[in-house]
């Protein structure tokens, strides 16, 4: 019997990667893709594998690294998750426990960002790692993205950006 498996999960994935990307670009922001890399720290006895993950804030403190360890290094600064099943592990509570300070969380209906207070998640509006975000505007853009082709995606992205980084809102300080 075969397994079938909808792409729709390995597009979710890209275009949420590639959105971090262009929004980084945009805003001159070095970061360090680490994809699904697994993280795990043994003294906690707990690891995952995150479909996507960034280091940003902490970029420079893990740039030129060969190897990664989390018990001296700090975590990735975002992951994301797009949920196609539920599971048992508990996700959101392995990344508290190593520390991740926000995780993205994508359901194919709704996008909700997870910022790590007091070693527990809250859900917020706007994105901590990534400036100009908010969970309602990347749900919107990975709409659109269903109905567009990925150089057309991209290129609306970067006009959102634009329009974003020139707003009243952008220049509060």
């Amino acid at each position: 019997m075969a397994l079938l498996i909808s792409p729709s999960i390995y597009r979710h994935k890209k275009w949420l990667g590639r959105l971090v990307k262009i929004i980084t670009e945009e805003l001159g922001i070095e970061i360090a893709s680490l994809g699904s890399c697994t993280w795990s720290r043994e003294d906690l006895r707990k690891g995952l594998e995150p479909d996507e993950c960034y280091y940003i804030q902490n970029e420079a403190a893990v740039r030129g690294k060969e190897t990664i360890t989390l018990s001296v290094d700090p975590p990735p600064d975002l992951a994301i998750e797009v949920d196609s099943t539920s599971s048992s592990l508990d996700r959101m509570g392995i990344y508290a426990a190593l520390g991740v300070p926000e995780v993205w969380r994508y359901d194919f209906k709704v996008m909700t960002f997870w910022v790590l207070v007091d070693g527990v998640y809250v859900s917020c509006e706007a994105s901590i790692a990534l400036p100009l975000v908010s969970a309602i505007a990347v749900q919107g853009l990975l709409s659109e993205a269903v109905s567009m082709g990925e150089t057309s995606w991209a290129r609306r992205v970067r006009e959102f950006i634009a329009s974003q980084s020139h707003s009243p809102r952008s220049s509060k300080s």
